[in-house]
């Protein structure tokens, strides 16, 4: 009895002294709208709750003297407040966070603050991707950064571009690493990343990259995709956009009364009957506005995003399509996107991060930037002649075999091209004390790549060189399968099948210990396993039925006993095992340093040099945390050095070995035999391609709103992956053969790199952000193989000269011909001239004698010279925007400075069009000193010179985007968090001397580029635009 009266009195005790209490309250920004999803905390009691929709919240916990309540909220100020004992109510006024984005970098298998960054990186936000309105991360990437140059291959959709950081480092694959959410995603296949699910890209330029290894030589992108965030309510975001394209310029051609005059001038001096008894032919047909159309591009994205107490999550849906500017839905682009990005805390210190991209993309294209693209035919077709024939059928314009109808070419161009990817990782990162994580992460990138092309027998005229048809009737041709046993071949259908696959592993720990306030440490060590596979399956069928699209599929055809139809097929697989350690050191965060080393295992090279170890390192100063520093407009002075190897591996699976892929033909006894013979040579000390850069640079920023940053960087390229031209006698050079790839060959570029930065006050009403960007760089090839002089690249017309060339003490790609000095006169002129140049008549070109030997030889490169170089002197870029009371304009620029083209899409025919220069041409003396008469007679005035070089320099404005942004008191009915509209125009002028359509031109060759086919150009597009988040 006595002991249950004791437990009794013990209860009540406790009871009186440990007693719940309620706290309660609400929460709200700082206009007095209620914040839903607002973490609460107490560290004293794991307390751990959030706040309701309407800002409410309730706790019930022990009754305390005092309590710390922390209040979080993604987007605002951590609020702490101290609440008395008993049950109390009050009210949390949650505040903005004004944080500069760019604080915070990804980097090599972590983060870090830019504060503490000792190489050369640069950022840019989603945000500034997402305004640029543009299909592919890319193409908005152009002037956004100092030291990285984007240049476009087309600008048909879907077309690629190049991404080129700190100038061109190697003769073959430029392209940096680029890795999306720590993936590995070819820069071929951009077109797949939706720019809209983009949070933010970061480039390591210089040794930081060096922790990728072998593949980091031309730079890293690493690319983050958007997340949701801790106890972040549910927010719907819309970002969707309607717009109209055409081509920004059409060149000034001869009209067709023009034309006649010319022609007929140029027939009477070569001796020959003229072709127009009546030049009065009028304007004739615009063969331009016949292929350019306006066409409409639309792109829509919706987005989920929040979280909970352990959970973040963001799905963003995608959808984008675009017909192109030249043939309409005959050059189309559409693509379908879903991401899923998924994190929780499974424990307290075990975490799972899932990523999940998919699309489906499909393209459609037209024969462009080349000989016989549409917009060739287009420039050079006659404007004499008109699209249909008085006979009804497309005009021929028989005169020129390799000049067709581009009318009847874009009509008679069917193809389908479609691609599905699956993009993702399995991340599980477990933390077993505050100051250790360790990461495992499992990758995959799966590509289904089809395609489809289709060619119907199809006649363009006598002679034409696409001709699919024996005549005007499509009559097929046959082909002789024995002695008198003949079959018709028939339209013909290609289709392919591939399928790529990328699988790794990555496992590495991540170790950060600050000791006595002052020292910290970090180090990282991991290894990668890298897979590659692919394969592919790919037939041709003739005789499908009908000559019908409708039935272009290789089950449709009706070859005689399928003895046309052929089959082909390949498979690779390559292989990358990696292991890497970075250790890093800070001092007070005053004296800053890092040591990266990689060790890779390539399978694409031979036993001999399969492994390379890549060794970089870096300093950081901080002058601004030291005592003697006393300058109080400068918050932030630090300095940097660094200085690493990196590797490069981009060239052909099995370069090392051998490969009977050659095409054995052999006769035995009079009977043709398949056989097998050597395709490519063997090379089994192939090894790398190294680089080796230095990087000094420079950070300052005045005021905490005026940053400066710049960098001084020497990058050299040794041991060149490369095939040049063998002697035969290795024998590998027939039918089918290919040179060995081998290492030979040096690069060099060096150059400034110069960031400036302003934005103002984030508090302020009126808000605005300028940002400007200079990059130069001086390449220069420093070897070549020995015993060669040079290395041939793009050749000048048709037939004609070799225009651009890999040689010693010049830029990669340089060009390459005769420099002109004006027209000759009289024939005095030539007769008295100290330099003799054969054949030449008044009218014609003077060349300069380059080697002083009193005479110009056209049959060897003595009196041939540089011309200059696609490479441009110096690149900008600036941004600027500015908001005040819900309205906004931004605009982005670009320039670049310095570098040629050479106009190559004039073809030298006598009936081709020609541009209106031609109206300025040579009549007589003096009628001009710079263009050259116009006749049919041969002459030296079409061989490969400066009058065929151009200044590509440029000024461009980019984007330039107007919105409004409509006040949330106004919202509030529509319980919409932002809505906003806005106009805007890509592409919208362009200032430049250069004659044909675009001087942003680019090549996937370093040796073609700046040589103009007549290039697809980017279209000048207006849009209006819808945003919008609840």
């Amino acid at each position: 009895m006595r002991f249950a009266l004791f437990l009794i009195l013990i209860l009540v005790f406790n009871f009186g002294f440990t007693q719940n209490r309620t706290i309660t309250g609400f929460v709200r920004n700082d206009a007095s709208e209620p914040l839903a999803f607002v973490k609460i905390t107490s560290k004293a009691f794991k307390l751990n709750a959030l706040s309701a929709n309407d800002g409410s919240f309730t706790l019930n916990c022990k009754d305390t003297s005092t309590l710390l309540l922390t209040f979080t909220q993604y987007g605002y100020q951590v609020q702490e407040i101290e609440v008395g004992p008993g049950n109390i109510t009050f009210d949390v006024v949650m505040k903005p966070e004004f944080t500069d984005k760019k604080e915070i970098r990804v980097i090599g298998y972590g983060e870090a603050k830019n504060k503490t960054i000792t190489g050369a990186t640069a950022k840019v936000d989603g945000e500034d991707i997402e305004k640029m309105n543009m299909s592919r991360m890319d193409q908005a990437l152009q002037g956004q950064m100092s030291g990285v140059t984007i240049s476009t291959n087309s600008g048909s959709p879907g077309g690629s571009a190049n991404i080129r950081i700190r100038g061109l480092g190697t003769f073959g694959d430029n392209d940096p690493l680029i890795l999306v959410d720590g993936i590995v995603y070819d820069s071929q296949g951009l077109n797949a990343l939706n720019p809209s699910d983009i949070k933010s890209i970061t480039v390591l330029k210089d040794a930081m990259a060096g922790i990728y290894g072998v593949r980091a030589a031309n730079g890293v992108v690493l690319v983050e995709t958007k997340n949701g965030a801790i106890n972040r309510k549910p927010t719907i975001e819309y970002n969707g956009y309607f717009g109209m394209q055409q081509t920004a310029k059409k060149l000034d051609l001869l009209r067709a009364d023009e034309y006649a005059v010319i022609k007929n001038e140029m027939f009477a001096m070569g001796g020959q009957a003229m072709p127009f008894e009546n030049v009065n032919v009028g304007q004739g047909t615009d063969w331009q506005n016949e292929v350019f159309t306006r066409s409409p591009v639309q792109s829509h994205n919706f987005s989920l995003n929040g979280g909970t107490l352990n959970t973040r999550y963001s799905i963003g849906l995608g959808y984008f399509n675009q017909n192109g500017i030249v043939g309409g839905a005959k050059s189309h682009f559409d693509r379908y996107n879903a991401r899923l990005n998924f994190s929780t805390d499974l424990t307290d210190k075990l975490k799972l991060n899932s990523v999940l991209l998919f699309s489906s993309e499909g393209r459609n294209t037209l024969p462009e930037n080349g000989i016989g693209s549409v917009l060739y035919n287009a420039i050079n077709a006659f404007p004499t002649e008109a699209v249909i024939s008085p006979m009804g059928n497309y005009s021929y314009m028989e005169e020129v075999s390799d000049i067709i109808n581009p009318v009847a070419q874009i009509k008679n161009t069917y193809n389908w091209n479609t691609a599905q990817k699956f993009v993702g990782k399995e991340e599980f990162v477990y933390k077993p004390l505050s100051f250790l994580s360790i990461t495992n992460r499992f990758n995959y990138n799966v590509a289904l790549v089809n395609s489809k092309v289709f060619s119907p027998l199809v006649w363009y005229g006598d002679g034409k060189y696409a001709n699919t048809a024996l005549n005007a009737s499509l009559e097929s041709p046959t082909v002789e399968l024995a002695e008198n046993v003949e079959i018709e071949r028939g339209a013909a259908v290609y289709e392919e099948r591939n399928t790529y696959a990328d699988w790794s592993y990555e496992g590495f720990v991540n170790y950060d210990q600050l000791f006595k306030t002052d020292h910290q440490v970090k180090a990282t060590a991991g290894v990668t396993v890298f897979r590659r596979d692919g394969n592919s399956l790919n037939g041709v069928a003739y005789g499908i039925p009908n000559n019908d699209v409708a039935y272009a599929d290789i089950s449709a055809n009706t070859t005689q006993g399928g003895y046309l139809n052929n089959t082909g097929s390949w498979e690779f697989t390559e292989r990358l095992l990696s292991a890497f350690l970075r250790a890093e050191y800070a001092f007070k965060e005053k004296y800053l340093a890092s040591v990266v080393v990689r060790r890779d295992g390539s399978s694409k090279f031979g036993p001999n040099s399969r492994f390379g170890t890549f060794p970089s390192a870096s300093l950081g100063w901080l002058l601004s945390e030291e005592k003697f520093f006393h300058f109080k407009t400068i918050d932030l002075a630090k300095l940097r050095v660094s200085y690493g190897i990196s590797g490069n591996d981009q060239i052909p699976n099995f370069a090392y070995r051998a490969l009977l892929n050659g095409e054995g033909v052999y006769v035995f006894d009079d009977v043709i035999t398949q056989g097998v013979a050597i395709g490519r040579p063997a090379n089994p000390d192939l090894k790398w391609e190294t680089t080796r850069q230095l990087n000094l640079g420079l950070d300052l920023s005045f005021w905490r709103k005026l940053s400066f940053t710049t960098n001084y960087f020497v990058k050299n390229t040794y041991d060149l992956l490369f095939q040049p031209d063998v002697s035969a006698l290795m024998g590998s050079y027939g039918p089918g053969g290919y040179p060995p790839v081998i290492n030979a060959g040096n690069v060099s570029n060096k150059g400034w790199e110069l960031e400036l930065g302003y934005r103002s006050d984030r508090t302020r009403t009126f808000l605005y952000e300028a940002n400007w960007n200079f990059t130069t760089v001086n390449n220069q090839v420093t070897a070549v193989p020995a015993g060669v002089t040079y290395l041939p690249g793009a050749a000048f017309s048709v037939g004609g000269d070799v225009a651009t060339r890999f040689q010693k003490g010049y830029e990669i790609g340089y060009f390459f011909g005769y420099q002109t000095a004006g027209v000759f006169q009289t024939q005095s002129e030539i007769d008295n001239a100290k330099v003799v140049q054969e054949g030449a008549k008044p009218g014609d070109l003077i060349f300069v004698d380059q080697n002083g030997d009193g005479k110009i030889s056209f049959t060897d490169d003595s009196d041939k010279t540089y011309l200059g170089s696609a490479i441009p002197d110096f690149t900008m870029g600036l941004s600027l925007s500015a908001s005040a009371k819900g309205f906004d304009i931004s605009a982005n620029f670009f320039a670049s400075i310095g570098n040629e083209i050479i106009r190559n899409y004039e073809r030298q025919q006598p009936y081709a069009n020609q541009l209106s220069y031609a109206i300025d041409r040579w009549v007589g003396p003096g009628s001009s000193f710079d263009v050259p008469r116009q006749t049919t007679e041969p002459t030296r005035n079409n061989v490969f010179s400066s009058f065929y070089v151009e200044d590509g320099s440029f000024l461009r404005l980019r984007n330039l985007q107007i919105g409004y942004t409509f006040p949330k008191a106004w919202l509030k009915k529509l319980k919409s968090e932002q809505l906003r509209v806005y106009a805007a125009a890509n592409n919208l002028f362009t200032l430049t001397k250069y004659m044909g359509y675009d001087p942003d031109l680019g090549s996937s060759s370093a040796l073609s580029a700046g040589v103009d086919y007549g290039f697809y150009p980017q279209a000048k597009t207006i849009m209006l635009g819808l945003q919008f988040k609840f």
